[in-house]
């Protein structure tokens, strides 16, 4: 025995006080989490919608040198605002058959609202332009084949904007288990408080799985990015928030079971005070964490059995994502290849948020 009571040969008390060893300080790896972008910044696209989340894209669009020749929308006085803020030499027009037939342009991104896009994927498709659609992609996953097929006929590229796979800290995590950095994939968790009352009197406000389909779609596209198509059960619940004024629920979590793992998303869209948001990927060889009071501050932290790395990221989810979205589009229409965000790769994601949702309107696990 030795003087703290345990056997030598046996379990020490720091084993069962779980207490952590310290870790070496190490060289963060310099892995590719920034946008990508062509090397021919002068593709000329044009934007569809002007609605609020349009600013984010032409801002984005702006500081990364990317061509925007038009700006479509069926509110001229909106669509000339966005215009004269970001590329006052694009022209604008509500006329979107006549975006369809401009020969000058060969990409749109379509951020329209989802009760019309899938026709205007449609017809941009037949009209033999590249499509970056907002998220989410479709609403069903029948529609969603077709328009993969349409355009692989088409010999086009349709991506999807999941903008938040170039977030600098889950674009990191990524490509570490890319990289094969922490070996296989054992656990994702994700745990996020912050105060989404902001969309009452919006649009938002209808949607009756607002937290899991809208804003939990960039989440369930990480976990697909990092695990694929290893998941096979997802059991979510929603609930409101004691006190929330706004319609949808604000509390939603779901747990996923994939081959060899198991994933955690929690979302507390009712926290007033006290924001936080952490990301936690675990893999058979180390571990990858992501801390920090919001989406646009976090930092990052690498685990392996060599030491821990802490990388000093640059950029911000707000509005690097967005150029990530466009920009690998871009290349893949430059390279000849299948971008990283693609329409039929998407599938994976929508597969988990839809088996989410079908999972609260059970009250039983759904299979993905």
């Amino acid at each position: 025995m030795t003087e703290r009571g345990w056997k030598a040969e046996g379990p020490t008390a720091d084993d069962y006080a779980l207490v952590a060893k310290a870790a070496a300080e190490i060289e963060a790896p310099d892995l590719p989490y920034r946008p990508p972008m062509p090397q021919d910044r002068q593709q000329p696209i044009a934007l569809v919608g002007a609605g609020g989340i349009s600013a984010a894209h032409l801002d984005a669009y702006l500081r990364h040198g990317l061509n925007v020749v038009a700006v479509c929308s069926r509110d001229l006085d909106r669509a000339r605002a966005r215009r004269d803020a970001y590329f006052p030499s694009a022209r604008v027009t509500d006329d979107f058959d006549s975006v369809l037939g401009d020969p000058d342009v060969t990409v749109l991104d379509l951020t329209a609202h989802p009760d019309i896009r899938l026709d205007l994927m449609r017809r941009s498709l037949n009209a033999g332009k590249h499509v970056l659609s907002q998220k989410p992609f479709v609403e069903n996953l029948d529609d969603g084949g077709e328009l993969i097929e349409l355009a692989e006929r088409r010999n086009l590229k349709l991506a999807v904007n999941q903008n938040g796979r170039w977030a600098p800290h889950l674009a990191y995590l990524r490509e570490a288990v890319h990289a094969g950095l922490i070996g296989g994939v054992t656990g994702v968790h994700v745990e996020i408080r912050w105060d989404h009352g902001w969309i009452a009197g919006t649009s938002f406000e209808t949607m009756d799985h607002l937290i899991l389909w809208d804003f939990g779609i960039h989440w369930f596209d990480f976990l697909a990015s990092v695990v694929g198509d290893r998941a096979r059960f997802v059991h979510a619940t929603t609930a409101r928030a004691v006190g929330q004024s706004v319609r949808p629920p604000l509390l939603a979590q779901a747990l996923i079971a994939f081959d060899g793992g198991q994933a955690s998303l929690i979302f507390d869209g009712a926290t007033r005070y006290g924001a936080r948001d952490s990301t936690s990927v675990i893999g058979a060889n180390g571990a990858a964490f992501s801390e920090g009071p919001d989406l646009g501050h976090q930092a990052v932290e690498l685990h392996t059995e060599a030491g821990v790395a802490r990388p000093r990221l640059t950029g911000a989810w707000f509005n690097d994502g967005f150029a990530g979205a466009m920009g690998e589009l871009l290349c893949a229409i430059e390279d000849g290849r299948e971008p990283l965000n693609s329409a039929r790769g998407n599938l994976s994601s929508l597969k988990l948020c839809l088996a989410a949702l079908r999972s609260v309107e059970s009250g039983s696990p759904a299979p993905v």
